[in-house]
């Protein structure tokens, strides 16, 4: 055993100059966050997108919205409110990541495909719960 103390290691990860590395959570939740990697962010919207189908799906399944309007309404609660999101909270420059519509289109088609799965399922089983066979 060498007489030298081994040096501690740092609590919180750090990046290569010393700066520490702040969590992506963190980052969602303040709106003076920094968003150096562009595709961090994108992850962000994307999984906020997924998140708003799963719960407006299970709402519109239990409610029961169908139809144009039913389709219509979740389009532009999920665009605006992500919309709303980026643009006003974290007052991000759209220009950097590709325009307005670059982030608003960001996983849509996805999420719009979950949100459908979602509504099916809660509406089969709310139907199956209130009038059993």
């Amino acid at each position: 055993m060498s007489g030298g103390r081994r040096k501690e290691e740092p609590s919180q990860p750090q990046l290569a100059n010393g700066a520490l590395k702040v969590s992506v959570w963190s980052k969602v939740l303040r709106s003076d966050a920094a968003w150096e990697d562009k595709d961090e962010f994108l992850d962000v919207i994307y999984w906020f997108r997924q998140i708003i189908a799963v719960v407006l799906g299970v709402i519109w399944g239990v409610l029961p919205l169908r139809g144009f309007l039913g389709i219509a309404g979740f389009c532009l609660i999920n665009a605006g409110v992500l919309y709303l999101y980026f643009s006003n909270y974290l007052q991000i420059d759209e220009e950097e990541y590709g325009g307005t519509w670059e982030l608003t289109k960001e996983g849509f088609m996805t999420s719009f495909a979950l949100f459908m799965v979602c509504v099916t399922e809660s509406h089969l089983d709310h139907l199956l719960h209130c009038h059993p066979l």
